[in-house]
């Protein structure tokens, strides 16, 4: 995991990512080629008091559409059943799951969410998005599910598909 601290700069982008002004961000965990955020690492219990769960959490328009695309496909369901029959990814699904709950606490404990991941691991596949920002921020062999769902979509990290809109001179 290459984990670096978020400037200004990343925090704007960010912010013109999500069409909003980005919250609680500790650290970026995965960038696109141009630099650019891809999943930011966002604390786990956000400075209003909310508890939130989703500490890698995808950010750029173009992935997020591609996931989005993939539920709408039905591979969450193709994945789910994979969980069911395919005892070797199942065990990395719940090793995935204890890692994600393991790097979390490094951030603080936070008692409403204790055993809760992201993207319905350990026994589900709820969320393609939550999976594939852990698979990101993780690297390959981590999270299969999130793995999965990365080789299968449209997007790739490795070229860059930033909108115009997004500040690009962030590196």
């Amino acid at each position: 995991m290459s984990l670096t601290p978020a400037t200004e700069a990343d925090i704007r982008s960010v912010s013109l990512q999500l069409q909003r002004e980005a919250r609680d961000i500790v650290a970026i965990a995965a960038r696109c080629v141009c630099g650019n955020p891809i999943v930011v690492q966002t604390k786990p219990r956000l400075s209003d008091g909310t508890p939130f769960p989703t500490m890698y959490y995808l950010t750029l328009p173009a992935a997020t559409a591609a996931l989005s695309r993939l539920e709408a496909d039905g591979v969450m369901v193709q994945l789910q059943d994979r969980l069911a029959t395919d005892e070797e990814f199942a065990k990395h699904y719940l090793n995935a799951h204890q890692q994600y709950l393991a790097d979390r606490a490094k951030l603080g404990e936070v008692p409403e969410i204790e055993g809760i991941s992201a993207g319905g691991m350990p026994t589900r596949v709820k969320c393609l998005h939550a999976l594939a920002g852990h698979a990101l921020a993780a690297g390959p062999g981590v999270n299969l599910v999130g793995d999965a769902a990365l080789e299968l979509c449209s997007w790739k990290q490795n070229v860059c598909q930033c909108k115009p809109a997004i500040d690009v001179d962030v590196v």
